[in-house]
């Protein structure tokens, strides 16, 4: 299954189920609060992590089709980005540099 079709699944679980598909604020919450949960599992070593950033992909899934963004093509186009961009060691801290 492709990013673009796990959008979409995810969605279609909200419409089946009747969750929340208009009130992006609520949403965006949601989100945040299964990155607060995967956090939580992690950092008590709970076996759980996993299933936990499985929550906040299908959140960001589903908000992502809610707002009409093709997730895999802004992933790719932003990996690309990530992979062009040079960075360099300043007093101690890796940082972003426009060029060498």
């Amino acid at each position: 299954m492709t990013i673009r079709e796990m959008q979409k699944a995810a969605y279609q679980n909200k419409v089946d189920h009747h969750f929340n598909l208009t009130d992006i604020n609520l949403e965006f919450n949601l989100l945040y609060g299964e990155v607060a949960e995967a956090y939580d599992a992690w950092n008590r070593k709970r076996g759980s992590v996993g299933e936990e950033l499985a929550d906040v992909a299908i959140y960001l899934l589903g908000l992502s089709e809610i707002l009409g963004v093709d997730l895999e093509g802004e992933i790719e186009r932003k990996m690309e980005k990530n992979r062009r961009r040079v960075y360099r060691e300043i007093d101690g801290v890796v940082q972003k540099v426009e060029s060498e």
